[in-house]
């Protein structure tokens, strides 16, 4: 399954060359101009990556990537700004940047930073007695593989993607071809059935795989 990335960049001509070059790269782009658009693609959606410009209409990047932390969203995200200032470059940092990218830059750099960022992201996680490869969705149990339908497959991507965190229902959901409170139980025990994994349900928020 290809990458999700979400860019944020007001610019329309950069914008599109960005997009069209991740996008020959085998990635897929959803594009937003302006942070209130953004805020409803980050919660309407599922991303494994986010590009922000800074000085954007509406909020700055730097707000918005601010208050998706403040919401528990912790995917990854680069910067690509024409401040050079110490304190910007700081702050992008302090609340949760990957990378900082200055304008002006080849996009052809970008490509750079978020193929090595997905790069590292491939590495294997390990819980307990399971091991999960990120790059081709798979789960093993003391090197035999743990079968998993579509649903449980993207399950567990999230999940091990997020061990000790909460996850929002809405997250969740989208795994699921038809989507209900009830449907979601289901989905989640038979993965704990399959996995062994515990699996808190945080009463009116979410669900959490703890880290033990």
């Amino acid at each position: 399954m290809a990458q999700k990335i979400l860019l944020l960049e007001d610019a329309i001509d950069l914008a599109e060359t960005i997009k069209e070059l991740l996008e020959e790269s085998g990635f897929v782009v959803d594009m937003v101009h302006n942070g209130n658009d953004a805020v409803d693609a980050s919660y309407e959606g599922q991303y494994d990556l986010y590009i922000f410009d800074i000085n954007v209409p509406d909020m700055s990047g730097l707000e918005l990537l601010e208050s998706l932390r403040e919401a528990d969203d912790a995917t990854p995200a680069i910067f690509i700004s024409a401040l050079v200032d110490m304190n910007s470059i700081a702050k992008a940092f302090e609340i949760g940047a990957e990378d900082y990218l200055k304008k002006p830059f080849f996009p052809e750099e970008l490509l750079i930073r978020v193929k090595a960022k997905f790069a590292h992201t491939h590495k294997e996680i390990a819980l307990q007695t399971l091991r999960y490869l990120p790059s081709s969705k798979e789960l093993y149990r003391e090197n035999r593989i743990v079968p998993l339908g579509e649903v449980q497959e993207c399950l567990c991507d999230i999940f091990m993607h997020n061990i000790g965190s909460v996850l929002d229902k809405g997250v969740l959901m989208e795994c699921l071809h038809h989507p209900s409170d009830a449907a979601l139980r289901v989905a989640i025990n038979k993965f704990k059935q399959l996995t062994g994994l515990e699996i808190k349900n945080i009463r009116g928020v979410g669900y959490m795989l703890e880290g033990r």
